[in-house]
């Protein structure tokens, strides 16, 4: 049996998804390293804390601390896809000391542009307004996942499509509000010196193999994957390829 490593893993998962998008690389990659796999404030099983604060990535990332606190975890390889990534770059300028090695996935360091902005300002209020019904998933799901993917797996896109109309208001508000706030990360990610895993699919019309490489290009000694055929939810669209470039990667200095 394959040795586990030193740090665990922490996957925090993508934007308007939980935790069950993990699904199909949980169970591979727990053969080598701990996955532990949150859902995020607001999202899935997690309740969103009732506050008058404005909505901020930041108090996200305090709520991924008090979870490694509560774990007695010091240090984890911190990974995430999409908005998970965002949130990863959160928790490193919050607390660096905590951040092993990171795993971005389908990410990217810039900020919103104006336009991504308003748009995330229009889903805030149309989900206090008409609650997520379809129209989130309808709205999502053609930049989410690969033309193929799309075509040829509809089971999949069903899947996805549960999992996004499954997802409170509330939380769905919430957490546009706190991703249009977010700064950029370029310089955060430049002066890192953890091990660093840049996953990106080829055809990801959300954050295209542009940003993967410009991420990739400013940490020192870091890997970039790109995955043929897959869009902006990789560990959905191709786990196989995920748990792959995760495992192959997993620094040997995590090992006991």
């Amino acid at each position: 049996m394959a040795r586990m490593t030193e740090l665990p893993l922490v996957l925090l998962h993508a934007f308007p998804l939980d935790s069950r998008m993990w699904n199909a690389v949980r169970e591979p990659l727990a053969s080598r390293v701990r996955v532990i796999t949150p859902d995020q404030r607001g999202l899935g099983r997690s309740p969103l804390p009732e506050s008058d604060r404005e909505p901020s990535l930041e108090d996200a990332a305090r709520d991924v601390v008090a979870l490694l606190d509560r774990l007695e975890l010091d240090r984890v390889v911190l990974g995430g896809c999409s908005m998970g990534g965002y949130l990863a770059m959160a928790v490193l300028r919050l607390a660096p000391e905590r951040v092993g090695g990171l795993v971005l996935i389908d990410t990217k360091a810039a900020p919103d542009t104006p336009e991504a902005a308003q748009s995330r300002l229009d889903v805030a209020a149309r989900a206090e307004r008409e609650g997520t019904g379809s129209w989130l998933a309808e709205a999502n799901l053609p930049n989410l996942l690969a033309e193929a993917t799309r075509t040829r797996r509809p089971e999949l896109v069903e899947t996805v499509r549960e999992i996004i109309e499954s997802q409170p208001a509330a939380g769905v508000s919430w957490t546009a509000l706190a991703l249009r706030n977010r700064p950029d990360s370029l310089d955060l990610l430049r002066r890192t010196a953890v091990p660093a895993l840049v996953i990106v699919g080829e055809e990801d019309a959300i954050t295209p193999v542009a940003a993967a490489s410009a991420m990739a290009e400013v940490m020192a000694g870091s890997t970039l994957v790109v995955l043929p055929g897959a869009g902006h939810l990789t560990p959905l669209e191709d786990p196989a390829g995920v748990v792959e470039a995760i495992l192959s990667w997993y620094p040997a200095t995590h090992e006991k």
